[in-house]
């Protein structure tokens, strides 16, 4: 399986990377960063590029994909509607054109969040929800994920400085948590392995996935997923 992550630098891209390089099914990982990760493995490539509206010197490298793990996100704190939505809707859907383009069976995962809609309130939620529904009528299997809480496992961090303090603060919580609200958390160790759970599905099954959804797929082992198939 090749596969090509955007967003390897942040915590779930951390946890899917980790779960790429441990996955024997992964035979190649191709990383789409703005500047060079401190990554050294045989299954590695790094591609640097900054401009995340235009693939277009790239595209040569999205050749014979398998899959597009898509980890690349911003927090909405602090952001208008419109520069959360470059970021979120604007970056994503034009990656998702590039690395299709070549590769038209691509099973292509998207990383949303519980609550997403485009008929919500919060903006936060509108543009994930239109991101996702663009995605999802794309010609390609498209895989939306919508966790509550992660956390992060196998030393994951957030780039976002807030979020680092809060999972440092709160971690000792989770098992409690985890346990008063186990249809609200996973891990990243769970996000990694349920996104290469997901490309062996090749479009069946749920198409927005819910934590309980990524923690069965992300318990998976030798290819069966515990308790019958998703869906």
């Amino acid at each position: 399986m090749r596969v090509a992550i955007f967003g390897a630098s942040g915590m779930i891209g951390q946890g899917v990377l980790r779960g790429c390089l441990l996955d024997p099914q992964v035979d190649s990982v191709l990383l789409v960063v703005r500047r060079l990760l401190d990554v050294d493995h045989p299954k590695v490539r790094q591609v640097v590029h900054t401009d995340f509206t235009d693939f277009m010197a790239v595209r040569g490298e999205f050749e014979h994909l398998d899959a597009c793990f898509y980890c690349a996100g911003v927090s909405s704190a602090g952001r208008s509607e419109e520069e959360y939505s470059r970021i979120t809707h604007d970056h994503t859907l034009a990656a998702a054109d590039a690395v299709s383009a070549a590769n038209p069976s691509l099973t292509f995962t998207f990383v949303s969040g519980e609550g997403a809609s485009e008929s919500s309130r919060s903006a936060w939620a509108r543009v994930l929800g239109r991101t996702e529904n663009e995605l999802l009528e794309m010609p390609f299997n498209a895989y939306v994920f919508r966790p509550a809480y992660i956390r992060p496992r196998n030393g994951a961090v957030s780039q976002t400085p807030a979020y680092r303090l809060t999972y440092r603060l709160t971690s000792w919580l989770y098992p409690l948590l985890h346990r008063l609200a186990p249809s609200h958390t996973t891990t990243t160790e769970h996000l990694g392995r349920a996104m290469i759970a997901v490309v062996g599905l090749r479009g069946s099954a749920l198409a927005v996935l819910y934590s309980p959804d990524i923690n069965r797929l992300g318990a998976v082992v030798g290819g069966a997923v515990p308790g019958g198939e998703l869906g």
